[in-house]
């Protein structure tokens, strides 16, 4: 079965918002390389709050995107590691990160030509 995006009611606008949403597209990246531990992931991505990451973990998780895997040691250590659909999403999301890298200059500048417009 195929979405519509376009559809108000799709299911599908609910994976947009989730690979939309700029934690999740940080998590894929930081977790392409293998598991990795919360507070390897926090200080990777950088700027996020630990509330923030916990729920996004969470959400991935609960989309199939993730593992969360709990070691019975003292203290327990919890490592993160993308599923198989999860890695799916490294080459989408690491095309629109080069996109980015490339054209952020151009971006940055037409922004500020756009604000120094008379209103």
């Amino acid at each position: 079965m195929r979405g519509d995006a376009f559809d108000p009611g799709c299911p599908t606008r609910l994976l947009l918002d989730r690979i939309g949403d700029k934690w999740s597209v940080l998590v894929v990246l930081a977790l392409t390389g293998g598991p990795r531990r919360f507070t390897e992931l926090r200080r990777l991505i950088g700027g996020v709050t630990p509330k923030v990451l916990t729920q996004t973990l969470r959400t991935m998780e609960r989309d199939g995107l993730l593992t969360r895997e709990v070691f019975a040691e003292v203290p327990p250590r919890v490592e993160y590691a993308l599923t198989p659909m999860g890695l799916s999403l490294h080459g989408p999301i690491q095309a629109i990160t080069d996109w980015a890298e490339e054209n952020v200059e151009d971006v940055l500048s037409a922004r500020a030509r756009h604000d120094e417009l008379p209103a």
